[in-house]
């Protein structure tokens, strides 16, 4: 007989492909038939309450059942038992750390949300109090960010001019917030947190590089002293506003003070990364680049001569806004959609950065309610005049090699806040909005990842597709149509891999009972007479139609490879079945058509391996009756042992 692989003549049966002397073969069990509604409670539990929260709760008295339920609610209550003086020392360094970076920044990411300067600063004092008392996060800085500043100022821009309906404009904000906070604090309170993993890495990668390079493309305007500028946040737009204003929008003195600063930003920067020691150094830059900006503006009078400055940041610390909250008409709903959009982004930021640090400092960090406490932040936040705040990673970053020991170091940071808000405001009067643009610009370059990128190329060309889908669409289109490529790109690879699964040829790893993907051990050799396929995946009605017709191509292919080579023919046809982990009803008529397309041909159906699942139902739809009990085996080498007889015959 010719081998199939070689094209050598020998003559062998199938023996030569097992050892000698086997332990006798096992039948695949049958699970024993569970209670629809118990199945239903299990499934249900897994897929919301994996984690079993009421774990803690069982066998205990009603007194610390409370007292578990308010530390539940309230992490605080647990790890401040704990605290002492050592630790204050860390979180107050590192609260006075990340203040002296966040107050710049606050001013700016408030002009990216086209609101005054203080709303950034309100925004740093409520939610970070908040969010102390109730997320489990030891690490996460809270305050606005570049991206859900950007992408928030946009869509609420879309619905109100922040100048000509300045009133309505940051009554829609609050709105946005709030319903941001609905939605955050709901997905936790629902335990749906798992719908943010929607959004994959690779799109995560690309969109926050492409709204770094529209954010930095925006403080262009700031950076180059331009009074008329684009609405539109586009790249096309953007160079277009710029280089339409080169001959009389341009401000010297405003691009001196803006390039310098920036210099020295990223010269801060650098050495912080050169010398993890010295992270206090771009840490603390941002502030110093404002004092020494403002006192040189102040000296040389430069607002007189063009240089745009700040000119007032209101006294104070957060007035009420629950009145300024549209609880009713038109824009209740643009309130929600805008709050909606802009909160889930915020989510998944905040909770990239809360799973990062809690696996470098290994320590758990419970993803639902991490949800409640960002939502709850939020929601009292839009009440007391902040927009949309969530963990920042520039921030996070540097409170983490600050030294922070717990969530105190943003109560640190709070304070510093309130004193800002009280005392020192007036100071920042004659502050360049170049010095802003520049600060922005110097934070941002850290959200494009190059290496994040090339490794997603390397990995998964699909991945990155999506990664530069995502990237060019915030940079040519606007942040909206970034996220819905991205959100769609990622939906499309699901819909990709579940409607077209894997499959594998396998061949045996001679000596062995072994049988592996023969494009993957070169050594693996095909068993005459026999075809072995691999599933490697669940089989559904998205996919049963695809799964049996690769199959029926398969053994297309193979049989006109042996015809070609003047071969015996295939008499058996084993599927294995161990990576299917579930079947539908469609799955089992796919298998019922298969059976019955090989019967036509002569060729016997085998099964290998099928797990509790797969198997339980196959018993169910008498499918295990149509294609006989003694046609599914343990193992693909049972299987195959089977074949014995029938192709030793032929050999």
């Amino acid at each position: 007989m010719v081998n199939s692989v070689t094209g050598d003549d020998e003559t062998r049966d199938l023996g030569d492909w097992q050892p000698k002397n086997l332990p006798p073969a096992y039948k695949v069990g049958v699970p024993p038939k569970k209670n629809f509604l118990n199945e239903f409670t299990e499934r249900t539990k897994e897929t919301l309450f994996a984690d079993d929260p009421l774990r803690a709760y069982k066998n205990q008295p009603r007194s610390r059942q409370f007292l578990l339920g308010l530390q539940s609610f309230f992490p605080i209550l647990s790890w401040g038992r704990e605290y002492n003086l050592k630790k204050f020392r860390g979180d107050l360094i590192s609260g006075f750390t990340i203040a002296s970076l966040c107050i710049p920044q606050d001013i700016g990411y408030a002009r990216l949300a086209n609101l005054d300067p203080q709303y950034g600063l309100y925004s740093s004092f409520v939610p970070p109090l908040v969010y102390a008392a109730m997320g489990s996060s030891r690490d996460i800085a809270i305050g606005p960010v570049a991206v859900v500043s950007l992408l928030l100022g946009k869509l609420l821009q879309d619905e109100f001019d922040p100048k000509l309906n300045a009133e309505e404009y940051r009554r829609l904000a609050f709105t946005a917030t709030f319903f941001a906070g609905v939605t955050q604090a709901a997905l936790g309170l629902l335990r749906l947190g798992f719908l943010v993993d929607f959004l994959s890495h690779a799109a995560i990668v690309g969109f926050m590089a492409g709204a770094a390079i529209t954010i930095a493309l925006q403080q262009l305007k700031g950076f180059l002293g331009i009074q008329n500028f684009t609405k539109e946040t586009d790249i096309v737009s953007v160079m277009k506003s710029v280089w339409g204003s080169v001959h009389h929008g341009w401000n010297w003195e405003t691009i001196v003070i803006g390039a310098s600063f920036l210099a020295f930003l990223l010269l801060a920067r650098y050495i912080g990364k050169k010398k993890r020691s010295l992270f206090w150094i771009p840490a603390v830059a941002p502030l110093i680049s404002v004092i020494l900006s403002t006192l040189i503006v102040y000296v040389t009078r430069a607002d007189k001569h063009g240089v745009q400055i700040v000119r007032k940041i209101k006294k104070g610390i957060n007035p009420s806004s629950v009145r300024k909250i549209y609880f009713s008409g038109s824009n209740l709903g643009k309130g929600i959609k805008i709050g909606v959009v802009s909160g889930m982004i915020a989510l998944t930021e905040a909770a990239a950065i809360g799973r990062t640090f809690a696996d470098m400092k290994d320590y758990q960090l419970d993803g639902n309610k991490e949800m409640v406490a960002l939502g709850t932040m939020n929601i009292v936040g839009s009440m007391a005049s902040c927009f949309i705040a969530t963990g920042s990673f520039s921030r996070s970053a540097v409170n983490n090699m600050a030294g922070c020991q717990t969530a105190v170091s943003n109560i640190v940071m709070s304070m510093i806040i309130l004193l800002t808000l009280e005392l020192i405001t007036p100071l920042f009067k004659y502050t360049p909005n170049a010095i802003l643009s520049s600060i922005i610009i110097s934070a941002v370059i850290g959200l494009i990842d190059f290496d994040a990128a090339i490794l997603i190329w390397k990995i998964d060309k699909l991945d990155f597709i999506a990664c530069m889908g995502a990237f060019f669409g915030v940079v040519f289109a606007n942040v909206e149509i970034g996220l819905l490529i991205a959100v769609s790109i990622s939906f499309a690879k699901i819909l990709l891999q579940v409607t077209r699964p894997r499959t594998a040829l396998l061949g045996n790893l001679p000596g062995t009972t072994v049988y592996r993907n023969i494009e993957q051990y070169s050594e693996a050799t095909k068993v005459p007479g026999v075809l072995i396929v691999r599933v490697d995946s669940a089989i559904y009605f998205s996919n049963s139609n695809y799964v049996k017709e690769r199959i029926l191509r398969w053994l297309r292919e193979e049989e006109e490879k042996l015809k070609e080579k003047s071969l015996p023919r295939i008499d058996f046809l084993i599927v294995e079945m161990s990576p299917v982990t579930d079947i539908d009803t469609s799955g089992i008529h796919a298998l019922e058509e298969l059976y019955k397309n090989l019967n036509k041909r002569e060729i016997q159906l085998l099964l290998a391996n099928p797990g509790p699942v797969v198997m339980g139902k196959l018993q169910a739809s008498m499918f295990r009756e149509l294609i006989g009990h003694d046609k599914i085996f343990l193992t693909v080498g049972e299987a195959v042992r089977s074949c014995s007889p029938k192709v030793s015959e032929e050999a």
